[in-house]
Formats: structure tokens, sequence, C-alpha cells
């Protein structure tokens, strides 16, 4: 099978909250469809802690990303985890029937969870709509956007991760061991204040390719 062919699906760039027993927590997720007028689908990694607390708190949020979302929104809730990190400490956010939601999204929906299904990797949460807005007209992230625009890569944890992104043509490259990320070219012509544009790490954690 050709998984390229996976990649011409259209996806966009989530974050995914719910509370955990302390406090809010999330994850970014892409895999996120409406599947009726008021039925919202999402995947979750089994070992994410977000799987967990949506299963224990019963409702999830989903703030939508748009193009233009802050540098630090990807990074902390797509590459650290919610059991050591108060992801929401220092993001612009706002409490929405008792859920946190990202401030600077293009709009918001809350959800109720009403089913389950598990996959070897996965849980599929369905959840019923509660509520939902727009909060401003800033165009929404494409995960496409997000790859060939921002250049970052799918969490680990992701339906979409690709253990093995290579490098265009015969180019010296340099990926990220904490998020992936592909920089082409020499690295090493970086000042050492160089960081990954994804997840903020320095270049000491890049590896030539």
């Amino acid at each position: 099978m050709n998984n390229k062919v996976l990649s011409n699906l259209s996806y966009g760039v989530y974050v995914v909250s719910t509370c955990a027993q302390d406090r809010p927590t999330g994850c970014i997720a892409n895999s996120v469809m409406q599947v009726t007028h008021d039925t919202i689908a999402i995947s979750i990694h089994h070992d994410n802690f977000t799987n967990k607390c949506i299963k224990e708190c019963k409702k999830f949020a989903i703030s939508i990303l748009g193009v233009d979302v802050g540098d630090n929104i990807i990074p902390v809730f797509g590459f650290s985890s919610g059991k050591d990190t108060e992801k929401f400490k220092g993001v612009n956010f706002k409490e929405i029937d008792g859920l946190d939601i990202i401030a600077d999204a293009t709009g918001y929906i809350i959800c109720e969870l009403i089913n389950q299904m598990e996959t070897e990797t996965h849980t599929i949460f369905l959840g019923k709509i509660i509520d939902g807005d727009i909060l401003n007209n800033e165009i929404p992230m494409t995960y496409s956007y997000y790859h060939q625009v921002k250049k970052g890569t799918s969490p680990e944890k992701a339906p979409t991760f690709n253990n093995n992104p290579t490098p265009k043509g015969n180019n010296v490259a340099y990926k990220c061991t904490i998020c992936g990320y592909i920089y082409e070219g020499d690295l090493t012509k970086e000042p050492d204040t160089y960081l990954c544009p994804i997840c903020k790490q320095p270049k000491d954690k890049f590896i030539k390719l």
C-alpha cells in the first residue's frame, strides 16, 4: 500500500481539552469529525493523559486553531504530558461550561461523552454537542498548512504520525528528537540560540539524517 495517499485526506488542527482531578488538561488532535448535526467524533491515543481524563470527566472541548495560533500552543499541548505539566498555565484561555478552551482559537465546541470505541492504539470518543461558538474570523489551520507552511510534524501518538520522515532531495537535514521537526540545511550554521520552531528545544536536541 502507498501510505502517501492518506495525506490527501483533510485534517484540521485542534486542542482537545477536558478536566483532570485538580486542573484542566488537553492535547493536540487532528482527527476530529462531525458525525451528525449534533455529534462529534475524536480520536485520542491510549497513552495520552487526556484519554484517561475524558473517560473520567465525561466531557471534552475542542478549540479550533487558526493559522496564526500562538507559538506556544502546539509545543505545550502537542509535545508535553498533562501528567506533569499544567498546560493552561501561561496560556490565554476561557472557561466554558466548566472546561477551558483556547481564547485565541477560531472557535470552540463543547461535548458531553455519549460513547466510545477502542482500537489497537486509540480511543474514538463520541460526544453530543452542547455548546459552541465562533471566537474570531481567523482562517482555521489545516494539517496540510501545519506541515507545509509551519513545517510541523505529528506528535508521536497522533493517528497520522510518520515514524520515518525523510528530507526532500539530497540536501543535508537534521531531525528534532523531541517533536520530529525536519530542518533542511546545515544546522551547524545556525546560532547556538536557535530553537526548534515547533517544540522550542535547542540545537543539541537535533540529530543529523
